[in-house]
């Protein structure tokens, strides 16, 4: 079960429909406003409710928070966005956005402590 701990929230301006994309990556556009975070790029946090364009988005930026798998993760793997902002397994190139805290599935919320890292240097 997804849990949350020791969250640090910030509250931004949504800049597109997020309210079908509770608990994805979200990173800021050229207005500071919350979009859905790219394949394998920076995200500057987890949205945590479900705003509309132009609502309040409220942001987790750091902590263990609850983000949506895409695909299959295994506890302790290094996590990053897809292109809908669902977390996936970090690779090569990706931007490691966090450690997932437990293992997860498509579809399934997990917790993943939220700690940008840098790209996941090839092996």
């Amino acid at each position: 079960m997804a849990t949350k701990e020791n969250t640090q929230s910030i509250t931004l301006l949504a800049g597109a429909d997020l309210s079908a994309a509770q608990f994805r990556f979200v990173a800021t556009n050229s207005s500071g406003a919350a979009v859905l975070a790219g394949a394998g790029a920076m995200a500057n946090g987890a949205v945590q409710n479900d705003p509309e364009n132009g609502q309040a988005a409220l942001v987790d930026i750091s902590g263990v928070t609850k983000v949506e798998a895409a695909g299959a993760i295994t506890t302790g793997a290094l996590v990053a966005s897809d292109a809908t902002g669902k977390a996936v397994a970090a690779t090569a190139g990706d931007y490691a956005l966090g450690t997932a805290m437990e293992t997860g599935a498509a579809d399934r919320i997990i917790s993943v402590l939220f700690q940008p890292s840098g790209v996941v240097p090839a092996a």
